[in-house]
């Protein structure tokens, strides 16, 4: 009956906040727990791995509540090697972040809404079916470079 009741909530989980392929690589399936943790904050993931000449946004939410835009940078870690995963994210990301974001708010034409700049943190070691340990860090980081956001 236990076995059951598991199986039945995993595929519950899957088709509420999203499933998560086993067969990705482990930056991408680290991105998809990262959209799954989103969508149980109660957030909308609204694009994800966004990309344009300006640089790369892992997942793009909003905040229903709030009506924040959240542009988030996901950094996976799969090694023993000691370190924080979010460490990876230097100014050098976080400007090319910012001017991917710039471009993004430009297109749609939300240049006047708020915004904010999160990391997550997952570490999934080598050969697990499930991160070991996710971690959100909110406006993780503040717009940087010439044409910061304000």
């Amino acid at each position: 009956m236990r076995v059951f009741l598991d199986r039945l909530r995993n595929r519950y989980v899957d088709w509420r906040y999203g499933r998560i392929d086993m067969s990705a690589a482990v930056g991408k399936r680290g991105e998809q727990a990262a959209a799954r943790l989103l969508r149980q904050k109660r957030l909308v993931v609204v694009a994800e791995s966004e990309s344009d000449r300006a640089g790369e946004i892992d997942l793009i939410a909003v905040d229903p509540r709030s009506r924040v835009i959240i542009f988030v940078e996901v950094k996976t870690h799969s090694t023993t090697k000691p370190g924080h995963p979010a460490d990876r994210v230097d100014l050098v990301k976080q400007g090319r972040i910012t001017r991917a974001a710039l471009r993004y708010l430009k297109r749609q034409h939300l240049l006047e809404s708020r915004c904010r700049f999160d990391v997550i943190a997952v570490w999934w070691p080598v050969g697990f079916a499930a991160p070991e340990r996710i971690e959100h860090y909110e406006a993780a980081f503040e717009a940087v470079g010439d044409f910061q956001l304000f």
